[in-house]
Parts: structure tokens; C-alpha cells; sequence
């Protein structure tokens, strides 16, 4: 218990450049609290003790603000990043090394009384601020959840899931390497400006349109020397843009670099 304690420590000083000592973390953070009431809860439940586990539940909720299910699975090394309004369902799991923000919801779409309701968290998944993740399905190893994206269908190891729906970010690997995330440096939030595929959808637009601006302009400038040259007459229109002018930088500015 004191090893799993201490390791649970240790991974939120890892984590947050906020926490100064192991005693600032075990006296004042309620994720770390959240976690200890939880497996108290969680040894009720398991033992036949269901009206006890749902009581020690619901303190833990009163007094961290963090509402997890006696019988939802959690792993070691979970941190709980402020965490207020988090709720984690019945059969939710969350695999080793998960860290989740505040206002996330582990919740689930069916109504059936013993089936799988709740998603599950492979190991090191990031869920970020106000995100819901919704159904029985699995976020795979290294996953990364924007923040407040609504996730409804399971996420690859190693993607990135934003926006609402949830838009699917495959992992970027190196010659089809392993794209888990394992050994990566730690990404608070778990979103990076990469990350947003409407944003590259965008930038990619705007880069098209500019080389055919471009490439216009060459043409205009090519048929106006040779209209330049003896005996030939101006086929070159008043109207003709023989100069670039799409603000290419601009609109790119505007969706986000």
C-alpha cells in the first residue's frame, strides 16, 4: 500500500511543475486524496460491502470534488490534475500513468444494467480539461484528448482525438515505428498546435491556392514577353494579374500557425 502510495506521489511531482515536496502533495492535492478514497471504496465494493464503497464514494466526492465509481478498474501511477467535476463510471477503467483534468466525464450511452458502459483508458492516455469520452469502447495506449472533445467511437495508441464529434488524429511515426508514445515527452493538456485538423486542412488550402496564384502570375508574365517581341501583337488582357497578390501569410495568421 505505502509503495503504491509513494509511486502515486512521485508521478505528480513528475508531472506538475506546481508540486514543491511529497508532503505539499500528500497533505493538499485532492486527485492524490481522490485516489486513496477510491481504493478504499473500491476494496468495499469488491467484498460484497456495495452500500459502503457507494458511502466512502460519496465523500471522497464531497470532499474532493472528484466522483469515481466504486467499481470502475484504476491503474497504478493515475494523476488527477486539479480534477474538479471529474466523473469516472461504473465500468470505466483507467490503465497505468493516465492523466486526466478537470471537468473530464468517463461516462456512457447505454442504459443495460451489466454491460459495458463506460470506456476504457490504455496505459499513459492524457484526457484533457472539460473532455467526454462516452461509451464502452477503448482509448488506446498514448492517446491524447483535446480538451472538451466529445469522444464517441475508439481512439488508435497513440492518436489524437478533437473537437466535436471527435475528429480521429492518427500518431505521426517514423517509418512505421511504434506509435504508443512510449519514452515521448510528457505534453500537458495532451494537444499540441499540430494537432487540430482543421487548422492543417486550412493551412494546406492556403498553401495550394498560393502556388497556383503563383504559378498564374508566371504564365501572365511569360505571354507578355512574347507579345514584348517584334510583330507581335499585346495578347495580354488589361485585367491580367501579372503580379502575386494572395495574402497568403495573412490567412494563415488568422487560422493559427
Amino acid at each position: 500500500m505505502f509503495s503504491r502510495l509513494r509511486s502515486d506521489i512521485q508521478c505528480i511531482l513528475d508531472r506538475d511543475p506546481a508540486a514543491r515536496s511529497r508532503w505539499e502533495v500528500l497533505t493538499l492535492y485532492p486527485g492524490l486524496h481522490a485516489l486513496v478514497l477510491h481504493r478504499m471504496a473500491h476494496w468495499c465494493w469488491g467484498h460484497g460491502l456495495k452500500w459502503v464503497g457507494r458511502f466512502v464514494s460519496y465523500g471522497s466526492r464531497w470532499l474532493t470534488g472528484i466522483e469515481i465509481h466504486p467499481a470502475a478498474v484504476i491503474g497504478d501511477r493515475v494523476f488527477f490534475d486539479h480534477a474538479m467535476g471529474v466523473v469516472v463510471g461504473e465500468t470505466a477503467e483507467i490503465g497505468d500513468g493516465c492523466t486526466i483534468y478537470q471537468g473530464v466525464t468517463l461516462g456512457g450511452t447505454s442504459l443495460y444494467k451489466g454491460a459495458k458502459r463506460h470506456p476504457t483508458l490504455g496505459k499513459d492516455v492524457v484526457v484533457s480539461a472539460g473532455a467526454k469520452v462516452l461509451g464502452g469502447f477503448v482509448v488506446g495506449d498514448g492517446a491524447k484528448i483535446g480538451s472538451n472533445a466529445v469522444v464517441i467511437k475508439p481512439v488508435p495508441a497513440g492518436a489524437t482525438a478533437v473537437g466535436i464529434p471527435a475528429r480521429i488524429i492518427p500518431a505521426r511515426t517514423a517509418s512505421g515505428g511504434d506509435s504508443s508514445g512510449t519514452g515521448r515527452k510528457f505534453e500537458a493538456y495532451g494537444i499540441t498546435q499540430e494537432d487540430d485538423p482543421l487548422s492543417l486542412a486550412m493551412r494546406s488550402l492556403i498553401d495550394n491556392a498560393s502556388s497556383q496564384e503563383h504559378q498564374i502570375a508566371l504564365l501572365w508574365q511569360a505571354i507578355e514577353t512574347l507579345s514584348a517581341q517584334p510583330g507581335k501583337k499585346d495578347c495580354v488582357p488589361g485585367d491580367a494579374a501579372t503580379k502575386e497578390c494572395f495574402e497568403a501569410q495573412r490567412l494563415t495568421e488568422l487560422v493559427g500557425k
